[in-house]
């Protein structure tokens, strides 16, 4: 068994390290200069991502979906990577990022390892694009820590008042199976594509498994703390941008959602929302260039707003 080394000389898990590996090229498969692979040591855990392109006006974080990996970038980190420095990273316990050592995942430690990787990154002020539970953990760090976000970009965000109960076991019953279905056994064969390859092992571990669903138990057990953060948080003043997906959900759940979200871009300063047609809630997999085309003009606007 591959067993990669962690920071400080400790196991960093089985093959993590090759999990990162597999990532990297199959998002580099695309993207002549590849992508390059980083790890930041968080107290003895390795924090681990994949980044691409070089220079623009700010670095580009992308924050996935709760429970998925950088991977969830795949149709967009190429494009982004042509104008500018972008990161995906794993959260602690997805995909190539160890596992916290014995607790399940709380917000206050995902969003210290986020500053930390923003901070790690040493280009000043990051723009964030976060996907769903992404979305909500941007908005998080732009409150608490205003001068580590140039801008943000939140693809069909998650809201703490926006919690069906019939989507949450809906959700779960769905995850559940498939984490069943593409858990790789030992003597499964290895995937001959890339991205399949990639998509096998982000989930091949137990760990990995655990710290998804946990994940998903966290962003409903942190609905109160982001309430209360949210009644107390000052108006956003860094450019700001919502993407609404239009499908995929009953009409009257769609609509409410879309409103939550479309009152997050009016209290920002700066902010702008849009639906984006045809879209699921995977919108950067829908719809790739909406997200690009908001991340350069997010940007752009970024770019004036820090001059200021």
């Amino acid at each position: 068994m591959n067993t990669s080394q962690g920071t400080r000389g400790k196991p960093a898990g089985p093959g993590l390290r090759s999990v990162q590996e597999a990532v990297a090229r199959a998002l580099g498969e695309h993207l002549p200069g590849g992508v390059r692979t980083g790890e930041l040591d968080r107290d003895g855990r390795a924090l681990r991502w994949v980044e691409a392109g070089r220079g623009g006006a700010v670095p580009v974080v992308l924050i996935a979906g709760a429970g998925t990996s950088a991977l969830t970038w795949s149709a967009v980190l190429p494009e982004l990577a042509r104008y500018g420095r972008v990161v995906a990273y794993d959260r602690a316990g997805l995909g190539a990022s160890e596992p916290e050592r014995s607790t399940a995942p709380t917000l206050n430690g995902q969003l210290a390892d986020l500053a930390a990787l923003v901070r790690h990154l040493d280009a000043g002020p990051a723009l964030l694009v976060g996907h769903s539970w992404g979305g909500q953990l941007s908005q998080l760090l732009a409150w608490q820590r205003p001068e580590l976000v140039a801008g943000q970009v939140l693809v069909d965000p998650a809201h703490e008042e926006f919690q069906p109960r019939s989507i949450q076991v809906a959700e779960a019953v769905l995850n559940r199976l498939w984490l069943y279905r593409t858990a790789v056994s030992p003597t499964s064969p290895e995937p001959e594509e890339p991205l399949a390859r990639a998509e096998a092992a982000v989930i091949a571990h137990r760990h990995q498994r655990r710290a998804l669903l946990a994940e998903l138990g966290l962003t409903a057990a942190a609905v109160p703390e982001i309430r209360r953060r949210r009644a107390g948080a000052p108006p956003t003043e860094a450019p700001l941008a919502v993407l609404s997906a239009t499908r995929g959900l009953p009409r009257a759940m769609r609509v409410r959602w879309t409103a939550f979200q479309a009152g997050v871009a009016r209290s920002a300063v700066r902010g702008t929302h849009g639906t984006v047609l045809g879209a699921g809630h995977a919108i950067q997999a829908d719809r790739p260039h909406a997200v690009v085309s908001a991340v350069r003009e997010v940007a752009d606007r970024a770019r004036y707003f820090l001059k200021d």
